[in-house]
């Protein structure tokens, strides 16, 4: 079919309302890690850890971090897998990867040799799970080898390729130390599963529909492919190179912003080559980086006025001081009195649900 033909404030328009971004707010915390399809874990917590914040930008003050506890621990709503936060259906287009896993010649050449540590690992969970990492022991046969921070982490790595598998699953946290079960008590008996090429299918329908707009092929990610396949219908954007996917059910709908403080790594900017696209917004994560070479500070919040991103605050929660410090606002172009009013009103809002003061 002929491509759809859209300029880029319609392609933005598209992307902001698919996030859930727009001025049409979820109120159900399941519903909307359904529709976004994950919500990713990231220990970083400058102000608050990543899962939250994305809930928060899309529920508002009604989210509490509890909430999502309580998903994940006691209703099994959502389950944490590979980094992810999924709703616990999902696992049904996994199933055939997950049997297939660990991918690599090494990883299954050092877990078939040490098959003897994997059942003790399995047989501690059973008498006396669930269990933290620490509270296994390390059995192993062969060590892992790596060169990064894993290496010699074999409790850690074992837990790991079991949870690919569905062997075991996290059932919680303690603080941030991951708590450990088998997958016949944690997970849904009547799980299912689906092939494997109509689960890709699947994932990459609804991802479009989380993303609104993707490439149908991008660069290989962690995690989370940034591409849909054939998902959607084919679309171009003026003044941007090459052919996009749309999900049709938002083209011509109409639009209402709204003022948003993002993660940098919701997926609304996660990939900066699309943001830089749609948006022309420049942004990096400097977290990495010395202090000294940051533009925009560590943990710098973009931020999102109607279907613009229009700048990035640098704020960081002192908790023993009981504020939210407001480092700088860089402004992608001069705010107007509108916009500046919504942003500072939204900076109160970011700190009133972190039970913190602001201090400009």
């Amino acid at each position: 079919m002929e491509p759809h033909r859209l300029d880029r404030t319609q392609a933005r328009r598209i992307a902001v309302r698919a996030q859930l971004l727009d001025a049409d707010r979820p109120t159900d915390l399941v519903e909307t890690v359904r529709h976004l399809t994950f919500l990713q874990v990231d220990p970083t917590a400058a102000i608050a850890p990543n899962a939250d914040l994305v809930a928060w930008s899309r529920l508002g003050a009604g989210y509490a971090p509890a909430d999502l506890v309580r998903a994940l621990e006691d209703d099994r709503t959502l389950i944490e897998f590979n980094a992810l936060i999924r709703p616990m259906e999902d696992l049904a287009l996994f199933r055939a990867e997950m049997e297939q896993s660990p991918d690599y010649p090494r990883w299954r050449e050092w877990l078939d040799a040490n098959e003897p540590f994997r059942r003790d690992v399995l047989a501690r969970l059973r008498d006396e799970g669930p269990l933290t990492s620490r509270e296994i022991p390390d059995t192993s046969v062969v060590p892992w080898a790596s060169s990064g921070w894993t290496g010699n982490r074999n409790v850690t790595q074992m837990l790991e390729f079991l949870a690919a598998r569905g062997e075991i699953a996290i059932v919680g946290r303690r603080k941030r130390e991951r708590i450990w079960d088998l997958g016949e008590r944690a997970l849904p008996a009547d799980l299912g599963a689906l092939p494997a090429d109509e689960a890709r299918r699947l994932r990459d329908e609804r991802r479009l529909r989380s993303l609104g707009i993707a490439r149908a092929k991008s660069p290989v990610v962690p995690m989370e492919p940034a591409d849909v396949g054939a998902a959607g219908e084919p679309a171009v954007v003026e003044g941007v190179a090459g052919e996009w996917r749309v999900d049709p059910a938002l083209l011509g709908q109409p639009f209402e912003g709204r003022t948003a403080l993002l993660s940098p790594f919701d997926r609304l900017v996660h990939n900066r080559t699309r943001a830089l696209e749609l948006f022309e917004f420049d942004y990096t994560l400097e977290m990495y980086k010395p202090a000294a070479k940051r533009r925009w500070g560590y943990f710098a919040l973009p931020i999102l006025h109607g279907d613009r991103l229009v700048g990035k605050l640098d704020a960081t929660a002192d908790r023993k001081g009981g504020v939210l410090v407001v480092n700088a606002i860089h402004e992608d172009e001069p705010f107007t009195a509108e916009v500046q009013r919504e942003v500072d009103d939204e900076i109160d809002a970011l700190a009133s649900w972190v039970g913190l003061d602001v201090r400009r």
